[in-house]
């Protein structure tokens, strides 16, 4: 099996959030990232997430909507914290075109062998969704609930 084949099949997806889908999840619940949230929360899939990710979105949070910024703690346990990624792998994720601001985000995907990276930056991982790197799929996060069946209104 080469490096960007798809990885074993597990009982459930291993998700991997950017900064940009925990911001999302805290804002409304009807939205999308709040369903990716509600679909963890009864067990369809397991939300992963980095410190990097998770200080981005808190960091946002406070500026732009500070009265939401409680919510992060509540979106926060569903999400297993991985820990972050050694310089070598930030590094190769760089090389594959990333700012310094998300290169961490793909490194620590990769280094919790999570199944997907659910983004909604097609700013600067446009580029790369659809594609498995290291066995890690970037994927929209209207991808990611596909996957999980969820149908939208």
């Amino acid at each position: 099996m080469g490096p960007e084949a798809d990885p074993p099949a597990r009982l459930k997806p291993r998700l991997f959030l950017d900064s940009n889908v925990l911001f999302s999840a805290c804002l409304t619940p009807q939205e999308r990232a709040a369903a990716l949230v509600a679909l963890a929360r009864g067990g369809a899939c397991d939300l992963l997430a980095s410190p990097h990710a998770v200080h981005e979105a808190r960091r946002n949070l406070e500026l732009r909507y500070p009265h939401h910024a409680p919510r992060l703690d509540v979106v926060l346990r569903t999400v297993v914290l991985m820990p972050e990624a050694p310089t070598s792998l930030v590094r190769w994720a760089g090389e594959r075109g990333l700012p310094d601001q998300d290169a961490p985000i793909l490194a620590a995907a990769v280094q919790a062998r999570a199944d997907a990276l659910v983004t909604g930056d097609r700013a600067h991982f446009g580029p790369l969704l659809g594609r498995r790197l290291r066995r890690v799929k970037i994927v929209a996060l209207s991808d990611a609930l596909s996957l999980l069946g969820f149908r939208q209104k």
